[in-house]
Parts: C-alpha cells; sequence; structure tokens
C-alpha cells in the first residue's frame, strides 16, 4: 500500500515532519510518499492563501493520480478536501477530519489545540457538523515557523493549552495543525486526556479505507468530472479533468 502525504504548502520542513509522523503511525509494509506542491504559499495562515493553495494541493495530487492507494492531506485547514476527493481515482482523507472523527468514539466533547488563530478551525468543525460536540479550540501563542526553529518551547506552549481544554471540558484533544504532527507521544503522559494527532490519524483512517475498498462515486458531488476543457494547468491536471487519466 502506498499512501500520498501531501502537504498544501510549500515549506519542505512542514513535509518531511507530518511524513515522519505517518511513517511512525503506518503498518508495517505501507510506503508513505511525502509530497509538496510546485507552487503556493510558503505556510496557510489566511483564506487567500488556503484559496492559492487549493490549486497547489490538486495539481500535486495529479501528478500521483493512479499510483497510489490513499492520500492524506498534511494540512491542518483540510484544503480543497471535496475537490480532491472528486478528483482523485483513492480515498482522500483530511488530517483535522480524521481526528475529529476520532475524538468522537473517545468522548461526548473534544476540543482543539493549535498555533496562532483559531475561527478557521471553528468554521472547519462546523462545516463537518460537529459543533454540538466541540467544547473549546485554544490558540497558542506560536508560529509554524518558530516551532521548527523552537520544538521544545512549542511543546510546552501546546501542553498548556491541553491543559486549558482539559479545564473546560473536553474528553479528548485533537492536535490541530500540520506543525503539530509527531507531537502526541512527548506530551501523551503529561495529558489526563487522549490526544488526536492528525496525521496519525489521518494515515490509520486511510489504510482502512483502502482495505475497505469502496466503490468511487457515479453521481453526485463526488463523482468525477468527465470531457472538461481547461487552458494553463499541468498536464496531469488537465487530463484529470478530461476523464483520460487517472480514472
Amino acid at each position: 500500500m502506498r499512501i500520498l502525504v501531501a502537504n498544501a504548502n510549500t515549506t519542505e520542513a512542514i513535509t518531511a515532519l507530518c511524513a515522519g509522523a505517518a511513517r511512525a503511525a503506518a503498518s508495517p509494509g505501507v510506503e508513505i510518499v511525502p509530497g509538496t506542491p510546485r507552487f503556493g504559499p510558503a505556510v496557510i495562515s489566511s483564506g487567500l492563501e488556503n484559496a492559492i493553495a487549493a490549486h497547489g494541493i490538486l495539481d500535486l495530487l495529479a501528478e500521483h493520480a493512479g499510483r497510489v492507494d490513499a492520500v492524506v492531506l498534511a494540512v491542518s485547514l483540510d484544503t480543497a478536501l471535496d475537490a480532491a476527493r472528486q478528483l482523485m481515482p483513492c480515498p482522500v482523507v483530511g488530517m483535522t477530519e480524521a481526528a475529529c472523527l476520532a475524538a468522537l468514539m473517545l468522548g461526548p466533547r473534544f476540543g482543539l489545540v493549535t498555533f496562532g488563530g483559531t475561527e478557521s478551525y471553528r468554521q472547519l468543525v462546523g462545516k463537518y457538523g460537529l459543533s454540538s460536540r466541540l467544547s473549546g479550540l485554544v490558540g497558542v501563542d506560536f508560529t509554524p515557523q518558530r516551532a521548527l526553529s523552537d520544538p521544545e518551547g512549542a511543546r510546552r506552549a501546546v501542553a498548556e493549552g491541553v491543559a486549558s481544554l482539559v479545564a473546560g471540558g473536553a474528553d479528548s484533544v485533537v492536535l490541530g495543525g500540520a506543525a503539530l504532527a509527531g507531537m502526541e507521544p512527548a506530551l501523551r503522559e503529561g495529558s489526563p486526556v487522549p490526544l488526536l494527532d492528525g496525521m496519525a490519524c489521518g494515515v490509520r483512517m486511510a489504510e482502512a479505507l483502502v482495505a475497505l475498498r469502496p466503490a468511487r462515486a457515479r453521481s453526485g458531488p463526488m463523482a468525477p468530472v468527465r470531457g472538461r476543457e481547461s487552458a494553463g494547468l499541468s498536464p496531469a491536471l488537465a487530463a484529470l479533468l478530461r476523464g483520460d487519466a487517472g480514472g
């Protein structure tokens, strides 16, 4: 089994961090294939950057269509998730969606801690229909770039955020953000509730979906497009829109 770990920004260090966390979680024999877009924002921290990154990640996925068994989006906003599922001939899992869904199986209410602002995550959780199960959100005063250079400081800040969410009634806590990938083992002993790493949850759910072998949608919003012309797209992405490759 080959799983593409697809970063949506162009920071290679984030790709490597997520790929490492994915390999640690993957079952024996599963190959993790890291991918970084050819173009796009260095870090996604606004709606505008997220919109630009959507094209970049779809371009990246198209290059791997038909060559991987599943995709895990290594981006905390699950950038272009619905479009990716329509585009790709294999299961596509969003890391934050996977962690939130896993949290539902561990208790009635979950919290989410991330770096920086939280409003985008509130909207994302709402999109997934999970607002009533969300106990709270905490954005710690750290940036992904700073976390890469000061991992110990980042862990301390996240641990404080976890403690705040637990005090507010969280039965589990989602570690929201690609820059938090792989942090869970270091925080586990100090946390009184389960912590959910999006990459670990995403990889395991991707493995399960591959094993289930779900049929691809033939109608509705997840059905692939066919016979669509385009201009200026990469050959691989244009081919998938035409329906003559990767399906």
